[in-house]
């Protein structure tokens, strides 16, 4: 484990007594103790990556910075956290620290589903987690699937084909230009202004490029000359019940954040959010625009939260979410990806400047997450519930066996 984050000072779980009788109906839905939470995550620099992976392999994993401003923000409730990197070594790590919950950003190492490999891992040892499961975690990582899944759903996406070959047949209803992209990949990884292609000499060189570098298919997407936004999913139904926040939620239990809008006129790769212009800061000479709440008609707002929450729900996401969207020539919004664990880096990672925007703090937005997967978990009653009434949180004796 790094030395850079240590065990909680506040008080572990198994030091405070857990009384079962009967108490009379707190109106806040909180634990019947304070939790044991473990971080989980992939760190930059720390990490492991497979031999031969593309340069920019671990975009995705977090800094130390970010895991401790989770942690803070946990630690503001009361509970105890601990730092789980996700590697191999997490197994055995779960076992001897057997949290009660383990909030989850991991991105995982390498594979066709990296995203689902710790929600399977906790899911065998029985350890709630937050945020997605296995399925939701895979599917939201392959685009060509999540596409797939949208269209059947009716969802607007651009018309794409999947290429396992540079010299597989073209769709012949594909018109250029297009644009390709890893079909497995985050963060904008494998995505820059050589993505977009105005003839087939150049899609198949760019297909066969992605291929051989990041050893995965190529989606190829007809190319969206557009605006760009991305929408934050917050919620899931009866989300009211165990929310700190109750007034965030909708009737149907999600909450419609103000829209983002990201303007790549500006930026080091115009027309194209990809991997170089997200590692930049705000700072930087290059970085794209971030406009929140986007000035867009109000209809078109309201239209692009409709589409995110929808899109969430198909794939099977659960409590967070982020939908990226783009503008097609006729001024139409279409579906670009989802992802399943959203970055969280305080003031940088798009869900958080979207809060910010509304005047949602940090720490208030990690704990929402928290307490939404808890509660999938029976670890704290409903609003109004007695706290006596709900299964108590994993002890460190039950949590997991030893391996």
């Amino acid at each position: 484990m790094s030395d850079f984050l240590l065990n909680s000072t506040s008080p572990s779980p198994d030091d405070q007594e857990v009384t079962e009788g009967e108490k009379p109906p707190d109106p806040s839905p909180r634990p019947a103790r304070p939790w044991r939470v473990a971080v989980i995550a992939n760190v930059k620099g720390e990490t492991s990556l497979p031999i031969h992976s593309p340069q920019d392999a671990g975009a995705e994993f977090d800094r130390k910075e970010t895991i401790q401003a989770i942690q803070a923000a946990i630690e503001s409730d009361g509970h105890s956290t601990i730092f789980l990197q996700a590697d191999a070594s997490l197994p055995f790590k779960l076992s001897e620290t057997c949290p009660d919950i383990c909030f989850n950003i991991a991105e995982g190492a390498g594979g066709d589903a990296r995203e689902a490999q710790v929600p399977a891992l906790l899911e065998m040892l029985h350890i709630p987690y937050t945020a997605s499961r296995v399925l939701a975690n895979a599917l939201a990582l392959d685009k060509t699937m999540t596409k797939h899944i949208w269209s059947v759903a009716g969802l607007p996406t651009a018309l794409f084909q999947e290429f396992s070959q540079a010299d597989d047949p073209l769709d012949e209803h594909m018109t250029f230009p297009m644009f390709v992209k890893p079909a497995r990949e985050g963060t904008g990884m494998g995505m820059g202004s050589e993505s977009i292609v105005y003839d087939e000499a150049q899609l198949r060189r760019r297909v066969a490029w992605v291929i051989k570098e990041y050893a995965q298919p190529a989606l190829v997407e007809e190319y969206l000359p557009g605006r760009e936004f991305t929408v934050a999913v917050l919620g899931r139904r009866q989300a009211q019940l165990y929310s700190r926040l109750p007034h965030l939620y909708a009737e149907d239990g999600f909450h419609r954040f103000p829209v983002l809008e990201i303007d790549n006129t500006r930026s080091a790769t115009p027309g194209v959010y990809g991997h170089f212009t997200k590692t930049l800061t705000n700072e930087d000479p290059g970085v794209p625009g971030f406009l929140c709440p986007a000035p867009i008609p109000a209809e078109l707002a309201s239209e692009l939260c409709e589409l995110a929450i929808r899109a969430h729900q198909a794939v099977g996401a659960l409590d967070v979410s982020r939908i990226d969207f783009r503008m097609d020539a006729a001024g139409h919004p279409r579906l670009l990806e989802i992802n399943s664990l959203p970055g969280l880096t305080p003031g940088f990672s798009d869900i958080c400047v979207i809060a910010n925007a509304e005047g949602i703090s940090y720490n208030d937005l990690i704990l929402e997450i928290l307490y939404l997967g808890a509660s999938r978990f029976g670890l704290l009653p409903a609003r109004g519930e007695p706290r006596a009434a709900v299964t108590l949180p994993i002890s460190q004796k039950q949590a997991a066996p030893k391996l």
